[in-house]
């Protein structure tokens, strides 16, 4: 089922609340569902390789920690931080500034940047290992039957 937009966000606590809460696809909601924004947004950083691994390492470890406590909404928000890390981190890989588009909206030569490409790749690492976790993907099963 598609993330649901139509959701007063500023009133839902997703943790009390968990079947409200639709996987979408890819990034959807990463910016809105609370209280996992607030709690995983702050470590979401690549401007380094060094601040990459740091915090695709947090993140990670917040994704290990709902996993305990049987948060799959959880999960799934810091499976979206770590693929929001690696999307956003290889677009400014590809572009100076981060910016695909010129003024014109014309698409801009890439200007590969290997520092953001090395940071894009730390990402993507710990984000295919939630992504193809069994765990995960149980819990993606069983929620998505559940709830839509």
């Amino acid at each position: 089922m598609a993330f649901d937009y139509d959701l007063d966000f500023d009133n839902i606590n997703f943790r009390e609340q968990p079947e409200l809460y639709r996987v979408g696809r890819g990034e959807q909601g990463v910016l809105m569902v609370e209280p996992y924004k607030s709690e995983i947004l702050q470590h979401g950083r690549f401007k380094t390789p060094e601040i990459a691994k740091e915090s695709s390492e947090m993140i990670y470890q917040m994704y290990l920690d709902y996993k305990k406590d049987g948060d799959f909404v959880g999960m799934d928000m810091a499976r979206k931080y770590l693929q929001m890390g690696y999307t956003r981190s290889r677009r400014y890989a590809n572009y100076k500034g981060g910016r695909k588009y010129d003024e014109d909206g014309d698409v801009k030569d890439r200007d590969i940047d290997p520092e953001k490409a090395e940071s894009a790749a730390i990402f993507e690492e710990k984000w295919i290992i939630v992504r193809e976790d069994e765990d995960y993907l149980k819990l993606k099963k069983e929620h998505q039957k559940k709830y839509g």
